[in-house]
């Protein structure tokens, strides 16, 4: 009885180290960053402000998922922080209204989402994706 009592304990636990974990939640990494935003008037043609993006939302991709596993909103200085991420490859992104669309001729131009990979590759590793730009 000790001995399948044994037996168990040890492949369970060779089980519970084995499993590569994906990347996601649980770990002890941070991927951070900053939002500025760019104020245009309403025909692109002149800046109106420069400033930080206070409480914009930030999404983050963990992985090959199709859709976002977490969401933050900025501070008042602009800057994010996803943290407790485990090992692996993960998009940022934030929406942005699109310049070019309205270039093209469309006058009430869309969202677009504007992305930007990281990569953490060892633990309590903290990747800074710096700066993103975005038009408001």
């Amino acid at each position: 009885m000790n001995r399948i009592l044994l037996f168990s304990t040890f492949i369970l636990l060779f089980l519970l180290f084995s499993c590569k974990k994906p990347a996601g939640e649980g770990g002890n990494s941070s991927i951070k960053g900053m939002i500025n935003i760019t104020n245009w008037n309403a025909t692109f043609s002149v800046i109106t402000g420069v400033y930080s993006g206070a409480d914009i939302d930030v999404y983050i991709i963990y992985g090959n998922d199709i859709t976002y596993g977490d969401r933050i909103k900025t501070g008042p200085d602009g800057v994010f922080e996803f943290k407790y991420l485990r090992k692996g490859s993960y998009k940022i992104y934030v929406y942005s209204k699109d310049k070019d669309a309205f270039l093209s001729g469309n006058s009430n131009p869309p969202d677009i989402a504007i992305y930007i990979g990281a990569e953490i590759t060892k633990k309590k590793q903290q990747v800074d994706v710096g700066t993103i730009e975005i038009i408001k």
